[in-house]
């Protein structure tokens, strides 16, 4: 049954059920936003050599979903910003669906990029119409855990895509992987189209306005939020995108293998997304302010992202598969934290315009180390790669320290 719009509801006054309702939604999203992605990096070692891919070919294809990734999270935070989340986050679902399902006609790497272009232009959406849906809401205590909610939908996803597409590869061939995994986003959209609705403001609330991006690409938040990400999220790409790769061409796992081992790492990302949350909240019924108590969580689980070196280092694959788990746990628990950033500051009309130029750093970042990534691996190996993204991640929570100011919300929007 379709979830009915109290008659007065607001962020605070709506009922539990609905906004964890709501919350689910966009978790379900999430989780089929990353099947789509991961499916291809479960699928990388067949197709890589069903298509003579080089390291540096390979990292040209996660480039081309980068590039439209970080491209279009400038334009998909205004326009959900402009057309509302329900109507925007249904486009967004239909698109990157449709382009998932395309990859099964691929028959070359070129035919792979292409896809992937289309696939990451859409997929972009996805984290500024959740940071909506929680600043809709949720009020600014249960803004971390509800995010960390919704971003496990990836880790929840990175989980079941290694056993799930290993099984519909081997049963079926890759191309139904593509097809199968892609055709779920059209049956999310029949939930969330009847289903969503923006709670009523509260009575003597000033009208949304629209601000000019030039001037939110001026405001020291917005350009400081948007770098730290440059050096934090790459993190994630990597892991989601090489980390099967790395264990075919370092571990010498076959495709079975990596059907049944991959998953793991992600299932600790996924209990990271409720730590992070959980973190937060407990620091501020601690009594610290609400910029401290998230920067201090977003610094905690970014130095556990440091647990990358020693897992290229050992020589047991089983310990480096723990190490890489506490890592990716780490990244997910920041992320959950660094998700509510904007709505501290921001009136709601603006987060989703705000979260999507934040997250073209977070693109950028992906695009840039991607393509050195591959070239690193085919020039050296997967030891400084692994060093890189252990360290990296401590630049941009120097940053959210030094130049992105307290976390309270600005006049300078209102």
């Amino acid at each position: 049954m379709p979830m009915q719009a109290p008659a007065v509801a607001s962020v605070n006054q709506a009922l539990p059920t609905v906004r964890w309702g709501m919350i689910a939604l966009v978790f379900s999203a999430t989780a089929i936003n990353y099947l789509d992605r991961q499916t291809l990096s479960v699928v990388a070692p067949l197709l890589r050599d069903q298509f003579g891919m080089s390291n540096v070919a390979y990292s040209r294809v996660v480039f081309a979903f980068m590039l439209a990734f970080t491209v279009m999270n400038g334009v998909s935070g205004p326009l959900l910003d402009r057309i509302g989340v329900r109507a925007g986050y249904a486009l967004c679902m239909a698109w990157w669906s449709a382009a998932a399902v395309l990859h099964a006609f691929a028959r070359n790497a070129w035919h792979l990029g292409v896809c992937r272009f289309l696939l990451g232009m859409a997929e972009a959406g996805n984290w500024p119409a959740g940071v909506k849906v929680v600043t809709e809401w949720f009020p600014d205590r249960e803004r971390a855990t509800a995010s960390g909610i919704f971003n496990s939908g990836a880790a929840v996803a990175a989980i079941a895509a290694p056993p799930l597409v290993v099984w519909i590869v081997r049963s079926l061939g890759w191309p139904a992987a593509f097809a199968i995994v892609g055709a779920s986003g059209f049956l999310w959209i029949l939930f969330w189209w009847p289903n969503y609705y923006t709670p009523a403001e509260p009575r003597g609330a000033p009208p949304p306005s629209g601000v000019p991006l030039g001037k939110l690409l001026r405001n020291r938040f917005v350009w400081s939020f948007t770098l730290s990400k440059v050096f934090i999220d790459p993190v994630w790409y990597f892991y989601a995108f090489w980390f099967p790769e790395y264990l075919k061409r370092v571990r010498q796992f076959d495709l079975a293998s990596i059907g049944k081992y991959a998953w793991i790492p992600f299932l600790a990302a996924a209990l990271g997304n409720l730590l992070g949350g959980w973190t937060a909240a407990f620091l501020l019924r601690c009594g610290l302010s609400l910029s401290v108590a998230r920067k201090t969580a977003v610094t905690f689980f970014v130095v556990m992202m440091a647990s990358g070196i020693p897992a290229v280092l050992v020589g047991n694959a089983g310990v480096s598969i723990a190490w890489v788990s506490l890592a990716l746990a780490g990244y997910t628990g920041s992320a959950a934290n660094m998700m509510a950033f904007p709505a501290d500051v921001f009136p709601k009309n603006l987060v989703g315009s705000v979260y999507g130029l934040a997250s073209m750093g977070s693109g950028f970042g992906g695009m840039l180390f991607s393509l050195i990534t591959g070239w690193v691996i085919d020039h050296y190996s997967y030891v400084p790669v692994f060093m890189g993204f252990g360290i990296t991640p401590l630049i941009g929570v120097l940053i959210l320290w030094t130049w992105l100011g307290p976390l309270r919300p600005t006049s300078e929007f209102a």
